[in-house]
């Protein structure tokens, strides 16, 4: 399996989110590892979210019509 980015959410949450609706899509997603929270806790910062090369396609579709909703 080869991960590739997809884009890049806001912020960890944002990221969080994203993966949890591609993933009941049927989608395997993930954050990106060096994008994760530091000791610190949740972070501010953009996160990168990555989705198994394959699925890049339909990843984006899920993402650009309202992250899967009706």
């Amino acid at each position: 399996m080869k991960w590739i980015d997809l884009t890049t959410a806001p912020d960890p949450l944002t990221a969080e989110i994203w993966c949890d609706v591609l993933i009941r899509q049927g989608i395997s997603a993930q954050i990106r590892p060096s994008d994760t929270a530091s000791f610190l806790g949740v972070s501010s910062y953009p996160t990168g979210v990555m989705v198994e090369e394959t699925q890049l396609a339909q990843a984006k579709e899920i993402l650009e019509s309202g992250l899967g909703e009706s």
